[in-house]
C-alpha cells in the first residue's frame, strides 16, 4: 500500500523548468550595490513627500527581488495604481506601484485638504492624474539620481494602469528588479514597489563593481595602500614639562625647548621620524626643505 502511494505521489509532482542563462536571483554584490541606490532613492522619496504634503514622510526600503513580470503582477492588488514608464532603448516599462487612496490623500494634503478623510479607490480625475504625472516625474529624477549610472537612459511617464493584471509592461516571463518600500506619511502607511527591467539594470552592474581577478594579491595590496593619505608633521624636538606646569601657564611665560637654533625640523609621521627638513617658502605659503631622510626597517 505505501508503495503504490509513493508511486502516485511521484505522477503528481511537477517539475519547474530552470533556465541558467537567466538566473532568477541576484548575485551578492550586484544586490549589495542595488540596495544602497534604493535606500538613497527611499530617503530623497521621502524628502519630496515631505515637501509637498507639508507633513513628516519617510520611505523605507523592505526587500529587493528579482522577479518574472508574470510573478510581480500576481503579487500586486487587483486595483492599484501601475504608473508605467517608458525607458530609451528599451521595449519594457519601468512600473512605479501605489495604492490610488494613499496617492488621493497625497494629493488631498497638498490642495489643502486632510489625510485623516476618507478616500475611495478610484480612477484619477483629470486635475489628479495632472498632480500624479508631475510628482512621479520628480521621484523619476531622485531614481535616476540614486542609480546613477546603472540608469542613463531617458525615463519618461507613459501612462496609469488601475488594473494589475491588465497593465502589460513587460512580457510575463522578463525579469524585473523589484524594490519593496514601506511608505509613511503622517499616521497613514501604505506598501509601494518599484519594477525595473534587469536587462537595464544588470549590463550596467559590471561596469559599477568590477570584479577583478588577479593572483598577485600583494602588488595590488602595496599600491592601494601607496594611495593611501597620512598626515606628516614638521616639529621641533619635544620637550618635557610636568603637569604643575601645564597648568601654571599664563600669558607671555616661556617655556624653553631642547631644539638647537641651527638645527633642522623634525619630519615625522604618527610619531616616526622619517627626515629632516629647513624651514622655507612655497609661494605665499610656509614649506620645509627635506635635508636627510632616514630608512627604517619594514
Amino acid at each position: 500500500m505505501g508503495e503504490q502511494e509513493d508511486r502516485a505521489a511521484g505522477r503528481q509532482r511537477t517539475v519547474d523548468v530552470y533556465d541558467f542563462r537567466r538566473p532568477t536571483t541576484l548575485p551578492r554584490q550586484h544586490s549589495r550595490v542595488l540596495e544602497v541606490a534604493f535606500e538613497t532613492f527611499a530617503r530623497q522619496w521621502g524628502t519630496q513627500l515631505t515637501a509637498k504634503v507639508r507633513l513628516k514622510s519617510t520611505a523605507t526600503l523592505e526587500q529587493l527581488s528579482m522577479q518574472s513580470y508574470d510573478e510581480y503582477s500576481a503579487s500586486l492588488p487587483s486595483v492599484t495604481s501601475m504608473v508605467l514608464c517608458r525607458i530609451d532603448g528599451s521595449e519594457s516599462r519601468l512600473v512605479i506601484q501605489f495604492p490610488a487612496t494613499a496617492a488621493l490623500s497625497w494629493l488631498s494634503r497638498m490642495l489643502g485638504g486632510s489625510t485623516d478623510t476618507a478616500v475611495p479607490e478610484r480612477k484619477f480625475t483629470q486635475i489628479e492624474h495632472a498632480l500624479v504625472s508631475r510628482m512621479v516625474e520628480e521621484v523619476l529624477e531622485d531614481l535616476r539620481y540614486s542609480l546613477g549610472n546603472l540608469l542613463t537612459q531617458a525615463v519618461t511617464m507613459d501612462g496609469v494602469q488601475y488594473n494589475s493584471q491588465f497593465a502589460q509592461a513587460a512580457a510575463p516571463s522578463e525579469l524585473m528588479i523589484v524594490a519593496s518600500f514601506s511608505v509613511n506619511v503622517g499616521e497613514n502607511h501604505c506598501a509601494a514597489t518599484l519594477a525595473i527591467p534587469a536587462d537595464v539594470l544588470l549590463s550596467r552592474l559590471g561596469d559599477v563593481n568590477p570584479t577583478v581577478h588577479s593572483v598577485d594579491n600583494e602588488a595590488l595590496v602595496r599600491t592601494q595602500l601607496a594611495q593611501v593619505p597620512v598626515d606628516v608633521a614638521v616639529q621641533l624636538t619635544p620637550a618635557p614639562v610636568t603637569p604643575a606646569q601645564i597648568l601654571g601657564l599664563a600669558v607671555g611665560d616661556v617655556l624653553p625647548l631642547p631644539h638647537l637654533e641651527n638645527r633642522p625640523f623634525d619630519v615625522t609621521i604618527n610619531g616616526t621620524r622619517l627626515a629632516t627638513a629647513a624651514a622655507a617658502r612655497h609661494g605665499a605659503r610656509a614649506a620645509a626643505v627635506i635635508v636627510t631622510t632616514e630608512e627604517h626597517q619594514r
